[in-house]
């Protein structure tokens, strides 16, 4: 017989912890942990961003037409969708640091390889299209261990009252790589073509992957400029303690645990609405608004930029309301406020005539699309910090299932109704997400058997 875990707070008036009655102050190098995690996630974004503003080169120079360019990127949201749930349980047992590594080496060995896809041996068997599909693919099953494991190292790393604005901070990265992309990439396809985009990213991975792997832990007390105050401020009172469902193989409670599953169909609107900025909005701002190639590419980092901002404060809010209103009700505020208004930014922006207008609301969709992303994340943490990996793995997989349909589906639509029509069925899909919160309550935990 199931039944529900009661539903977990925060309390105001916790007892004094030992990091309370520790002489010495906690030191912060858990925030350092964060600004490494988003660092890193900068550079994922950097290496799925740069393809679509080097398809502006890279269509003519190898014959590509826009529905093949589409299926170019949805090959690397195939492969990132299909790997994350693996990526997530492997955090989950083998810890971050390793995973992360091996993950940031793979994924920059196979972007630099974008650059000569058309060319390489197994191009002569599929052809120059096919070699881009696979390689694409294979960047994409790298990149799927990074979010999964970005959760497991801040379930590790911060109290729950700081998860939210952690795993903002981290996630926040891919607004600062999107941003950073666009223009960047333009400069660099103009003046030393195309190809070199993509061996710079590479270059600026294996960096990445080099800072993790000497600076990082798996949890506060092996790191050694982590002191005692900090770690029991970590893994005081406040941390929750393991539930009955939550076992070495946790697969039959996620089953039949619904606000699983609401998360996951929730995320995937997000995921589908996300993946239209990621793919063509740039190549939006230039064929369709008129903006030049590098003019398109800086307004084309608004956005970005306010996912910047916006993910960081979303989680810092629901923090905030989690310690206030409890979990499950401060989670869900954000959630649904923050998908409910980038679905009237992007309506807005999709039918307003002007085109500067419509940067800006655009732009303002993109920030309140990802303003709930830091309580999406820390939910399932809440649900169950034990297998943290594996549930923001599978949240993750219904993101990104989102995001391998809408950048085929967006052109198609654009081609037959219009871009505005286009963008409004991804504040639709935004609008239903909001909706999803109402059943969504990650406090309750996983549902397990009464023994």
């Amino acid at each position: 017989m199931l039944s529900t875990v009661p539903r977990r707070h925060y309390a105001h008036d916790s007892p004094i912890t030992a990091s309370q009655m520790t002489h010495a102050a906690p030191t912060r190098i858990r925030w350092r942990i964060a600004a490494l995690l988003c660092a890193i996630s900068i550079v994922t974004y950097i290496d799925r961003v740069n393809i679509s503003v080097t398809a502006r080169q890279m269509m003519p120079a190898l014959g590509l037409t826009d529905l093949q360019m589409g299926q170019i990127f949805s090959a690397f949201v195939f492969g990132y969708a299909l790997c994350q749930i693996p990526g997530g349980w492997l955090g989950d047992r083998w810890g971050a640091k390793r995973v992360l590594t091996l993950a940031i080496i793979w994924w920059s060995v196979f972007t630099a390889l974008t650059a000569v896809a058309a060319v390489l041996p197994v191009a002569v068997a599929i052809g120059a299209l096919g070699s881009l599909l696979l390689v694409r693919f294979l960047v994409g099953v790298g990149e799927a261990a990074a979010l999964p494991n970005f959760n497991r190292t801040v379930a590790n790393w911060l109290a729950p009252q700081e998860r939210g604005l952690g795993i903002g901070i981290a996630i926040g990265g891919i607004g600062i790589g999107s941003a950073m992309t666009p223009p960047v990439t333009a400069w660099i396809m103009v003046n030393f073509g195309w190809q070199t985009a993509f061996y710079a990213a590479a270059l600026l991975g294996l960096f990445v992957a080099m800072l993790w792997v000497l600076y990082a832990t798996d949890r506060p007390a092996d790191h050694p400029h982590v002191n005692a105050a900090e770690v029991a401020l970590i893994e005081d009172a406040l941390t929750p303690r393991p539930l009955s469902a939550e076992t070495d193989s946790p697969w039959k409670a996620i089953a039949t645990t619904p606000t699983v599953w609401w998360l996951v169909m929730s995320y995937s609107c997000l995921g589908y609405v996300a993946y239209i900025y990621m793919s063509w909005f740039y190549l939006y701002l230039v064929n369709v608004r008129g903006f030049g190639v590098l003019r398109g590419a800086v307004f084309a980092s608004g956005p970005f930029l306010a996912m910047a901002v916006f993910c960081p404060l979303g989680g810092w809010v629901t923090d905030r309301l989690a310690t206030r209103w409890g979990v499950n009700r401060g989670r869900a505020v954000v959630g649904g406020i923050g998908m409910a208004l980038a679905a009237v930014s992007i309506v807005v922006g999709a039918f307003i005539e002007s085109a500067y207008a419509a940067i800006v609301f655009l732009s303002l969709g993109a920030g309140w699309l990802y303003f709930p992303v830091g309580a999406y994340w820390s939910s399932t943490v809440d649900i169950s910090p034990r297998h943290a990996g594996v549930l923001s793995g599978l949240m993750n997989t219904g993101a990104n299932l989102g995001g391998v349909l809408s950048p085929m589906l967006t052109p198609w639509l654009a081609e037959r109704l219009g871009w505005s029509a286009a963008l409004g069925v991804a504040a639709c899909t935004a609008l239903a997400g909001a909706a999803m919160w109402s059943r969504i309550k990650p406090g309750d935990g996983l549902r397990a058997r009464k023994d």
